[in-house]
C-alpha cells in the first residue's frame, strides 16, 4: 500500500516494483516480480492521506525442484513506486524465495483504489 503523505494531491500510474531481499543487508533474491497482463491500467489520485495498492501473489518455493530453485530465506520485499528510484522495504520474513532467476515466485498487479 503507498499513501499520499504529502498536502497536495498526486497519481500514481501502472505497476510498483517488487523484489525478494534477504542476507540481513537487501540483497535481492530471485527474479523480481512479473507484471500481471490481464488486468486494465488505469491512473489512481490520490488526495493528501489516502492510499493505493496492488495485488501481489506468491508462488511457492517447495513446488520446484530445489536444484532449479535454490531455496532461500527473505527479510522481506523491497518495493519501487512507479517511476520511481527510491524504494521502501516491508518486512516479511515468513515465505521462501528462489536464488535462481530462472524462477519467477512473484506476480504484482497495477496500483488501484
Amino acid at each position: 500500500m503507498l499513501t499520499n503523505s504529502s498536502d497536495a494531491a498526486c497519481s500514481l500510474r501502472g505497476f510498483p516494483g517488487v523484489s525478494f531481499v534477504g542476507d540481513d543487508n537487501g540483497t535481492q533474491i530471485g527474479a523480481p516480480a512479473t507484471r500481471r497482463d490481464d488486468v486494465e491500467v488505469t491512473r489512481v489520485w490520490l488526495t493528501p492521506g489516502t492510499s493505493a495498492h496492488a495485488s501481489l501473489r506468491i508462488a511457492q518455493a517447495g513446488n520446484y525442484d530445489p536444484a532449479q530453485c535454490q531455496p532461500s530465506a527473505v527479510d522481506g520485499f523491497r518495493v519501487y513506486p512507479p517511476d520511481d528510484t527510491a524504494s521502501l522495504f516491508i518486512r516479511y520474513p515468513q515465505p521462501t524465495g528462489c536464488r535462481s532467476a530462472s524462477v519467477t515466485l512473484l506476480t504484482v498487479g497495477p496500483l488501484t483504489r
